[in-house]
Formats: C-alpha cells, sequence, structure tokens
C-alpha cells in the first residue's frame, strides 16, 4: 500500500467476471469500484451509511468514472482496491482509486459522486459531519 491510499478492500476475481481473452472484463473493474467505495465509506462513517441515505441526508451518486488500464486482472487473483477521497466540495467529491495485484498496479482510476437528494432529484450540499468525518480520516483542505 502506498503512502497516498490508506484504505484497501480485497476482491478475488470469480469465474463470471473474465472474459473469452481470460482476463476482466472490463465493466467489473467498475464494479470492483463501486464496492470499495461502499466500504470505504462503511470504515469512515460506520454502519450508518444506510441510515444517513434513508434519511435522504448523504446518498452520493456517481458523476463521472475514470479508468486507466494498465495490466489485466485473471481468475482467481487477489485483487486490493484502493479508495481515497481527494477533494471535498459543497455537494460533491472526488476520490482516487487503484487496483492492485501484490505490487503490480493493473488499474487507476478517478471518480467523482455527488451527494443526492432523491426528493428533489438534485444535488445537496454534503452535511458537515460527514465532511468532518471523512476530512479527518484523509486530513483533507477543502477546496
Amino acid at each position: 500500500m502506498s503512502q497516498n491510499e490508506h484504505f484497501s478492500y480485497p476482491i478475488r476475481v470469480r469465474y463470471s467476471e473474465i472474459d473469452g481473452q481470460k482476463i476482466v472484463f472490463n465493466a467489473h473493474y467498475s464494479t470492483y469500484i463501486d464496492i470499495a467505495t461502499t466500504e470505504y465509506f462503511r470504515h469512515v462513517l460506520g454502519d450508518r451509511l444506510q441510515q444517513l441515505a434513508d434519511d435522504h441526508s448523504f446518498d452520493p451518486v456517481l458523476r463521472k468514472i475514470t479508468l486507466e488500464f494498465i495490466k489485466p486482472a485473471k481468475l482467481d487473483d487477489v485483487l486490493d482496491v484502493f479508495c481515497r477521497v481527494t477533494k471535498l466540495g459543497k455537494s460533491s467529491f472526488e476520490l482516487s482509486h487503484t487496483i492492485m495485484r501484490n505490487d503490480e498496479l493493473l488499474v487507476k482510476a478517478e471518480v467523482i459522486q455527488v451527494n443526492y437528494d432523491m426528493k428533489s432529484g438534485k444535488a445537496q450540499l454534503i452535511p458537515q459531519q460527514i465532511k468532518d468525518a471523512l476530512s479527518h480520516f484523509e486530513k483533507l483542505i477543502e477546496h
């Protein structure tokens, strides 16, 4: 784990995730990133993640994802999906992800998520308590 990335979640590649070339089909990397992001928030915010969504106070949705494929993963590989919040805005935040197999970098990703209000169908402010928890965990300076 590099010094810039201090949260990771392990995922083992399953047979249903490989393609005819016997490597992970590219769309599955987005799923791996989504799983790691959820586990990141569970780690930082505790078990209240679903309650925050149910209360309509913190319910992030994907706005943008950029993937850079470097090396393929294969069946039964154990991948470490690293996740870190790199920027906090008023209603959105940016995350950086790397997917590693041991010391090999396989994928890099940049993600933007927006705190979504299901009632209005629009972005809403990230609650200060959430920003404080993320800032404390990441030691971020808001931009």
